[in-house]
Formats: C-alpha cells, sequence, structure tokens
C-alpha cells in the first residue's frame, strides 16, 4: 500500500490544514515504521518519483517543493499520496457540495517570487524546481476540478428532480393500465362490448398522454442539467445514482439542446397511441366493425 505523503501544513480534528510547524507533527507508528524500514524519513515518502510523464524529483527538491506551495494550497486538501499506477500523485479533497467556487490555481501562485518562471539558461536548478512545483500544483487543482465538477453536478441534479420519481411513477401505472386495455381488445370477450372496449382503450390513451407530459415538465429539468454538465466524468446514470436516485437510470428523460426539448416521453406515448389506433381502425374495416 502506497504510504501517505503528510502535508507541511498538517491537518487539525477537522482534516483542514493549520499552522502547527510540520516539525510538531507526529507521524502514526505504522507510518514511521514503514519509513524506517525503507530508509527514508517520513517526509520524503514518494519523493524521487515522477510527477508526471517527464517530471522527476529528488528528496531536497520535494522539501523545497512542499515549502513553497504551502501558502497556496487549497483548505480543502487533506492527502497526497503516490499514484497506484506508480508515477505522479494522488490528492485527497475534502468532499465538495458543488457549491463552492470552482477550484482554481490561486492568482497568489502567479505573484509569488519564488515560484515565477525562470528560464533553464538563467538558473537550472530554479527552472526544474520551478517547472516541478507548477505541475504539481496544476495536476492538484485539476483533480480538485474534476472532482468539483461532478459534485456541482449531482448538486444540479438534485435540485432539477424534485418530485420526478413520483410522477415517473404515476406514468409507469397509466401505461401498464394502457397496455391492458390494449391487449384486452385481441381477447374473444372484447367482441361483445367493443364499443365499451374501445372506449376504455381511449380513457386509457389519455391518462398516459397526461402522465407523461407531467413527467416532461421535470424531465425538461434534468435534461438541462445533463447538457450543462455534458463534459463531466459521470454519465447521466452514475451522476443520477450519485443524487440519491438509482432507479433514474430507466427514465425517458429526453434531450435538450440550445433550449430546445426533444425526444419527450409525451412523443413516445404520441407515437404508440398512433400505433394503436392504426391498427384498430384496420381491424374495424377488415372485420366491418367500422360500417355503417
Amino acid at each position: 500500500m502506497a504510504s501517505t505523503i503528510p502535508l507541511r501544513t498538517p491537518l487539525d480534528e477537522s482534516e483542514l490544514p493549520h499552522s502547527t510547524p510540520a516539525a510538531a507533527v507526529k507521524p502514526s507508528s505504522g507510518t514511521a515504521e514503514r519509513g524506517q524500514r525503507s530508509g527514508t524519513s517520513v517526509h520524503d515518502q514518494g519523493v524521487g518519483m515522477p510527477l508526471g510523464s517527464t517530471v522527476t524529483i529528488t528528496p531536497d527538491e520535494h522539501r523545497q517543493i512542499w515549502e513553497r506551495l504551502t501558502p497556496h494550497l487549497p483548505p480543502y486538501l487533506r492527502k497526497v499520496e503516490p499514484h497506484p499506477c506508480g508515477w505522479g500523485l494522488r490528492f485527497e479533497f475534502t468532499r465538495f457540495s458543488g457549491r463552492e467556487e470552482a477550484p482554481a490555481v490561486p492568482r497568489s501562485f502567479y505573484d509569488d517570487p519564488r515560484l515565477k518562471y525562470v528560464p533553464e539558461s538563467q538558473d537550472p536548478a530554479e527552472h526544474r524546481l520551478r517547472e516541478a512545483a507548477d505541475h504539481f500544483l496544476r495536476e492538484l487543482y485539476d483533480q480538485a476540478h474534476t472532482e468539483w465538477k461532478n459534485a456541482a453536478y449531482v448538486a444540479d441534479l438534485r435540485q432539477a428532480v424534485q418530485d420526478a420519481p413520483d410522477r415517473w411513477r404515476a406514468y409507469e401505472r397509466e401505461a401498464k393500465a394502457l397496455e391492458s386495455a390494449y391487449d384486452y381488445l385481441r381477447t374473444p370477450q372484447a367482441a361483445s362490448e367493443w364499443p365499451a372496449a374501445i372506449s376504455r382503450l381511449v380513457d386509457a390513451q389519455e391518462r398516459a398522454r397526461a402522465a407523461a407530459v407531467a413527467f416532461d415538465e421535470r424531465a425538461v429539468g434534468i435534461a438541462r442539467v445533463h447538457e450543462k454538465h455534458l463534459y463531466a466524468d459521470l454519465n447521466h446514470s452514475q451522476a443520477l445514482a450519485e443524487a440519491g436516485y438509482p432507479e433514474g437510470a430507466h427514465w425517458h428523460v429526453g434531450n435538450t439542446y440550445d433550449g430546445y426539448f426533444s425526444d419527450s416521453l409525451r412523443e413516445t406515448v404520441d407515437r404508440l397511441i398512433e400505433q394503436q389506433e392504426d391498427h384498430v381502425t384496420k381491424v374495424a374495416r377488415l372485420s366491418g366493425m367500422g360500417a355503417g
């Protein structure tokens, strides 16, 4: 298991960084033992490893990078550890609500004289150190933004869903009733009460259409959230599940694009009704029930 790289600004009981000096932080015995066995200090865990595809840092550079980056680290950073794939670092953050400001590299980083760009021709050591620091911080904020982006998607869905589950269940009941009313027309009993059976079918069609329209009122909001978060890592089903609606994977939500809503549930029901009516009309014509 990869060892945790302690933050230079340690975490307090709330798991957020505070101002206690790093030297005062006592690592857990398990972590300390791992450091002793490997011949490196706890603060050196994960160093001498690539930060990315081309950047590799030494233990001394690792300490310098932490010292310089500490003022620019976000308060929601909880842990840093070597990536399980064997390169780079993986960051753990306090869970985002999705309602925070989007994570971004702070302006202070760009204004820090110890982190501003230095050409390699001017100072190779400083160039290397600052390039590694830049890579590290950008990777950190990129990962934070990805997690925040997914949280924002989920938060927006929670707001949009409202009573959609109840409306979908109501639609499913009416759709099942419509199916039963239509299937009944194929039974011998329907012949003796054909007008009444057809009337019940029409009633079932209207109820199913109304239930579909009611669900579409929520679906359009959900579809707009899906469109807004098109580039999130979560797909529609995953986002709905994260929002607390795993059954949402089976909802017919439709699509929005540039303000237009298409493939609505109402359209689906209308197509079904049209197919049913075409069939009933044809049966009536061929059987002579429509004569007179």
